[in-house]
């Protein structure tokens, strides 16, 4: 019997896993037990109760930052808000306790600090009246959710942490592939005369010092011997055995160890670029992707009056090929950010773009101020701390399940 549990606990394991593709089969968050809508107060704040003394807490945010208002009663009666000494703390994932005091401002207690977004915590009140102290703690959660490491893992949820980057601001460009002006070399007959051997063929790889041809001599009928001066490719046979030199080409040797891509820059972005800028190529065909820099310029702009810039390309593996295209982008400026996330970790929640924290388990909105954008990052001004982990793979999971779950302010 015991073996045909563990076989039967494995089957349900396996479907369960299987089932990932299909995030409400999955069940990622934990069961959420619907809880009453808090009571509410005169003044729309979450009504606190003890014996005969209530307290009235509000988020007010109506033209002012968001911060708290305390109304105080007794047996129904307002209270004079100066009798009463009232502390606010708010537990937050993560990210520390905000002590809150407060002071009279008219008929209700005001709190000191502005409460930032999200508005999920821990609420836990002390309020002192008359010799007495009455103790409440609530939570109050808005876009969290709670997912186990395992689940996690099996849809793929991943992780980076907020820090520091430097962000490299480019062009986007577009040319070819070409070979040097010295790549090729032709070969010579040294003495006319008739070619008895031809050594090599099209396309063949051949070393520098490598022998190419024997002829003879029409003068001394002596053998000679043709040799390379460098390494390369033949990429021309003009001549076959049994024919005169006749003073012509009789082979060209190229070496594309060493390619050019030149790029073509418009007058709008002429400015922006330097010899020496760090360039990243797309080659068309080739996964790879390859880093050089600007070498030269050509000195005449084209007929549609962009002006070619020359980026050196290693190709000693051969890989590459004359004529292939080319798509680039040239680096035209750095600066350092303090704080930095992956564009595609960012989510919609209510009117604001937002980012996953994680701690532990559970993972939680931080609404972003975000700054400038280059390449797959964006800057971050405010609204998440240094080092926090934070999800930059399949956010949307952890938003589709906080917007089922309906957690929202509680104002």
């Amino acid at each position: 019997m015991k073996s045909t549990f563990k076989i039967l606990t494995l089957i349900s394991t396996l479907c369960f896993v299987s089932l990932s593709t299909s995030f409400s089969s999955l069940a990622v968050s934990e069961q959420k037990v619907e809880e009453a809508e808090p009571e509410k107060g005169p003044n729309r704040g979450r009504l606190l109760k003890k014996d005969n003394f209530a307290i009235e807490l509000s988020i007010f945010e109506t033209g002012v930052p968001p911060e708290f208002r305390v109304w105080a009663t007794e047996n129904g009666k307002t209270i004079d808000p100066a009798k009463v000494e009232l502390n606010v703390k708010l537990t937050r994932l993560g990210d520390g306790v905000d002590n809150i005091n407060f002071f009279q401002e008219g008929q209700y207690l005001r709190g000191d600090m502005f409460i930032y977004e999200p508005h999920s915590f821990i609420v836990s009140l002390t309020a002192k009246y008359q010799g007495k102290t009455y103790s409440w703690q609530y939570d109050n959660f808005e876009g969290r959710t709670s997912i186990d490491e395992k689940i996690a893992e099996a849809m793929e949820i991943s992780t980076e942490v907020v820090g520091p980057s430097t962000f490299h601001e480019s062009i986007e460009v577009f040319g070819n592939l070409t070979l040097p002006a010295d790549a090729s070399s032709n070969v010579y007959a040294r003495f006319d005369g008739l070619v008895k051997k031809v050594h090599v063929k099209l396309g063949d790889a051949i070393k520098k010092g490598q022998l190419l041809l024997t002829l003879e001599s029409n003068e001394s009928l002596q053998s000679y011997q043709v040799t390379s001066t460098q390494k390369g490719i033949v990429s021309a046979v003009n001549v076959t055995s049994g024919e005169q030199s006749k003073g012509r080409i009789l082979l060209t040797v190229t070496n594309d160890e060493t390619l050019v891509a030149e790029l073509a820059v418009f007058p709008l972005d002429l400015a922006k670029i330097n010899i020496g800028a760090k360039t990243t190529l797309n080659i068309n065909g080739v996964e790879e992707q390859y880093t050089s820099k600007i070498d030269s310029r050509v000195l005449k702009v084209r007929n549609d009056q962009a002006k070619l810039f020359r980026v050196l390309v290693n190709n000693s593996d051969s890989l590459l090929s004359e004529g292939s295209f080319v798509s680039a982008r040239i680096e035209i400026g750095s600066f350092d950010v303090a704080m930095a996330v992956k564009r595609n970790a960012l989510q919609s929640f209510r009117d604001f773009t937002v980012v996953y924290a994680k701690v532990g388990n559970e993972y939680e909105v931080r609404m972003l101020e975000l700054g400038r954008i280059v390449g797959d990052e964006i800057e971050v001004l405010g609204g998440i701390s240094l080092g926090t982990e934070y999800v930059t793979e399949n956010s949307y999971i952890l938003k589709a399940d906080v917007e089922k779950s309906g957690a929202s302010h509680d104002h």
